[in-house]
């Protein structure tokens, strides 16, 4: 989507916004919607930047934030495409649409179509995570449960796009979701007030946030609302599915399909971005880089991003932030680095992947003072260590 840049800058101040709710509907003149009638919204507030010193710490960062994007309708960032996503389709007149998912964005179009009146059609790999399951398929939505990846599911979808004449809302196959999700970056300059900051860690499986960010920051730097300067990117995938890890590894300019992908985060769960070449091209003209953690790391920061800031995120956003910690440790990242961490989604969705173990107290038995393996109060000091090349926890 390309817009009048120039007629903003001349006509839409940045004044503009005080007046306005503290919602992604906030940035309209650039936004695709030609009449506000037919916004399909559930609410989707801002979400919170949150310092995080006690993370930072560990990780070994002075200004480390986590942009919080767990507290957006259905739990997770992709409420952002959807609204927008949705809303377009209703103002085409569309009727009935059709997604191939990893999990989140069937939920979040399930809800936001059920909100409109569009009848919705999901195929998801089996192994998607069961919470998610359910809850696209109680919106109303036709869920269809295939053997494979969202490769296989979106190969499903197109044959049945081209039978049925469904609207295809899958990735970069329409050009709205992105349009939504470059909202994070709009939000994230005004947080920051009217900056960027120095480096932005995203967890990426289609990209499509990393890449609606970089555009977005290009958007408002041309209607002069922040300076052209960019903040490095870096995109982290799993170490059981790294296809653009690998293709900058290697210097490619879009990456090869991994086989058979297998991580705890869902949402990384794509064996080839659709837009994969977009996100190479932003990683390199950001001076960013890419890097993989593995599952055990993943699980592990759970419940240290947990212990620390009372964020329970899911199992990207802890990817996110364990590979910061990996690139601080390598002098990638400088402890004075201004460092945006991106946690898409809550915990909640991932009960599965949570660490977290209840204790058992007998039947009119005494809670003890301590955990049974200490005498000494609960304390924070769980830092990172490295063995063999990977982060554990002590």
């Amino acid at each position: 989507m390309r817009y009048d840049l120039e007629g903003i800058r001349r006509s839409v101040p940045k004044a503009v916004l005080y007046a306005r709710q503290p919602t992604l509907w906030r940035y309209r003149e650039l936004l695709p919607l030609e009449s506000p009638d037919d916004i399909v919204t559930l609410g989707e507030s801002a979400t919170p930047l949150i310092e995080a010193p006690t993370l930072g710490e560990q990780v070994g960062l002075h200004k480390l934030f986590i942009k919080d994007e767990g507290l957006l309708p259905t739990g997770t960032f992709k409420a952002r495409g959807a609204a927008v996503g949705v809303s377009r389709a209703r103002e085409l007149e569309v009727t009935a649409l059709a997604l191939p998912t990893a999990g989140n964005a069937g939920a979040a179009w399930a809800a936001y179509g059920a909100r409109a009146g569009i009848g919705v059609v999901v195929v998801m790999p089996r192994d998607t995570p069961e919470v998610i399951r359910r809850e696209t398929a109680t919106y109303g939505a036709r869920v269809f449960l295939i053997d494979g990846s969202i490769a296989d599911a979106a190969t499903a979808v197109r044959e049945a796009v081209a039978e049925y004449g469904w609207y295809d809302a899958s990735t970069l196959r329409e050009p709205y979701r992105i349009e939504g999700k470059k909202t994070m970056g709009f939000e994230l300059a005004e947080q920051l007030g009217w900056r960027v900051p120095d480096v932005i860690v995203y967890p990426t499986g289609g990209g499509v946030g990393l890449i609606g960010m970089w555009k977005a920051f290009q958007e408002l730097a041309a209607i002069g609302w922040i300076e052209a300067k960019l903040p490095r990117f870096v995109s982290v995938q799993s170490t059981g599915c790294a296809p653009i890890v690998k293709a900058f590894a290697e210097g490619k300019d879009e990456s090869e399909p991994w086989l058979e992908p297998r991580t705890i985060a869902a949402g990384l769960r794509v064996p080839k971005a659709l837009g994969d070449f977009l996100v190479l091209r932003a990683l390199r003209e950001s001076n960013g880089t890419a890097i993989a953690v593995d599952d055990d790391e993943i699980r592990d920061t759970i419940g240290l991003i947990a212990t620390d800031e009372g964020v329970l995120a899911c199992p990207e956003g802890a990817a996110a932030v364990a590979a910061a910690y990996r690139l601080r440790q390598r002098g990638w990242l400088e402890e004075h680095d201004e460092v945006v961490v991106f946690n898409t989604g809550s915990g909640l969705k991932y009960g599965e992947a949570l660490p977290g173990e209840p204790e058992e107290l007998a039947s009119g038995a005494k809670i003890p003072r301590a955990a049974a393996t200490s005498e000494e109060p609960f304390s924070y000091e769980r830092a990172f260590q490295v063995r063999a090349g990977e982060v554990r926890l002590n």
